[in-house]
């Protein structure tokens, strides 16, 4: 709880791999901000997905001269997600901005974030109006959106990425999370609360190369569905039935038109080949659906410390320590 009349504190989250080129710019963009913010203290927490360019270095020079920057840096790369959550579980703040490190989100809108969550919203999160991608790809984003608004239960909002403003509040239950392939932004949206939107044009990346090749991005949809969703695994089990139906229903046609009505049915080479070869292929599709959900099963069971940091700057090793110092150090 902060003391009557202090300023209140909001942690930064900025993920970061292979972003030396936008690691400074990024740091100065939201000291700048800030400065124009004088009601509120912060603080910014990198996570490092182990780079394997210079980022570290530059990260770890701005926090030892800026004892409100925090930096994490992971054993290995653990992925977008994993970064992240680790990032909101550390956060210190009373309220936290997820921003990506190249800017292609603005810092310009933070203050408007903060507004908004005076008012007593719990989430405010960024509503990509345009976006700086291919004709495709950005089709392919939209569509994404509105696939897992359709399939999931929770009200996961439609062309929102990972620009938003939490509260304490969620920052507590993200605390308690302990999941080995987290979806955050739809977690987030799951939880309820208050949550509002805001509008912008994603501007297009200055420097450096998107992290999000087609690859990364099937893999978040996965993801993202599977955590959120099992109507999958339910279209597994209805079109099984329908097909298990249909199958029954032949094969009673056939044993009645034999018995009862001496049919001479043809051998029906290429139509028992058809049926068998479409029954393999069900088969293996929707035991991989199957199979997927068993494998994130599996890898929760395990419970091991993912994501294992390798080494951070400015982070003890429980938050014990005020924040207000740190940032009069800074100051």
């Amino acid at each position: 709880m902060n003391a009557p009349n202090s300023k209140k504190v909001v942690s930064v989250l900025i993920p970061a791999f292979n972003e030396e080129d936008n690691v400074r710019r990024a740091y100065d963009a939201i000291v700048r901000v800030f400065e124009t913010l004088p009601a509120y203290d912060f603080e910014i927490v990198f996570t490092d997905n182990h780079s394997t360019d210079r980022t570290f270095p530059l990260l770890k020079e701005i926090a030892e001269a800026d004892r409100r920057v925090r930096v994490i840096r992971f054993a290995r790369n653990y992925g977008y997600q994993r970064s992240v959550l680790v990032a909101y579980q550390s956060a210190l703040g009373d309220c936290a901005v997820q921003i990506d490190c190249d800017l292609q989100d603005p810092p310009g809108l933070i203050p408007q974030m903060l507004a908004l969550w005076e008012k007593g919203d719990h989430v405010v999160y960024g509503v990509r109006k345009s976006l700086q991608d291919s004709r495709f790809t950005a089709l392919a984003r939209r569509a994404f959106y509105r696939l897992m608004r359709a399939l999931s239960d929770d009200r996961l909002p439609i062309d929102a990425g990972e620009f938003r403003l939490v509260d304490r509040r969620i920052l507590d239950e993200l605390r308690k999370v302990e999941d080995t392939s987290p979806y955050v932004r739809g977690l987030i949206s799951s939880m309820g609360f208050s949550q509002s939107p805001i509008e912008y044009d994603r501007k297009a990346r200055i420097a450096g190369e998107s992290k999000f090749p087609w690859r990364a991005m099937v893999s978040l949809a996965v993801d993202g569905i599977l955590n959120h969703s099992l109507i999958p695994l339910r279209i597994a089990s209805l079109t099984s039935l329908v097909v298990a139906t249909i199958t029954f229903v032949v094969i009673f046609i056939y044993l009645i038109g034999r018995i009862f009505f001496g049919q001479d049915w043809p051998a029906g080479f290429a139509t028992t080949t058809v049926l068998l070869l479409m029954s393999i292929m069900l088969n293996a599709m929707f035991l991989g659906i199957m199979g997927e959900y068993l494998g994130r099963i599996f890898m929760q069971s395990k419970r091991r410390p993912i994501p294992i940091v390798e080494t951070t700057v400015n982070v003890e090793p429980a938050p014990t320590k005020s924040l207000k110092s740190a940032a009069a150090g800074a100051s």
